[in-house]
């Protein structure tokens, strides 16, 4: 594929969106091309994480667990973002990413999301906001079902 349907691609991603050609540019040109294999794994559970990964082709399986305890969580496929926390923040992946047949991402790093932030301080204000508003709404939702909890819904 071209650096122009990376650039597409990484478009249609929803925290992309609101980004305009030249940050897409930069995202796009920093991301590593990873090529898998049915049953290859991505990453495992608990690996500390650098970046996140844009499905280009393919379906990529989220799991927790290993073997008799293994659970599905969902399938990602093109145009999924996996992995959106760690391209901000060090932190230790939540599951086990896996091939589900040929399948192909983009590798994001955190020191290239944090270039283009750096380069594009309007980006980043824009971005902290929406990811803001997404945390306040998490918490909202966690709070009803508190409260559904203690009534015994």
């Amino acid at each position: 594929m071209s650096l122009e349907s990376d650039i597409k691609l990484l478009s249609e991603v929803p925290l992309f969106d609101d980004l305009a050609g030249d940050q897409l540019r930069l995202l796009a040109f920093s991301a590593n091309r990873r090529d898998l294999v049915n049953g290859e794994i991505l990453f495992r559970e608990g690996e500390e994480a650098g970046g996140g990964y844009v499905v280009v082709f393919g379906t990529i399986e989220l799991s927790t667990g290993a073997g008799e305890a293994r659970r599905m969580l969902e399938r990602a496929g093109p145009g999924c973002l996996i992995g959106e926390l760690p391209l901000f923040i060090a932190t230790r992946r939540r599951s086990t990413a896996t091939a589900a047949g040929v399948a192909t991402v983009l590798d994001i790093s955190r020191p290239a999301m944090r270039r283009m932030l750096e380069e594009y301080p309007r980006v980043a204000s824009s971005l902290h906001k929406r990811l803001a508003e997404r945390v306040n709404t998490t918490i909202g939702e966690l709070r009803r079902v508190q409260a559904m909890l203690r009534r015994g819904d």
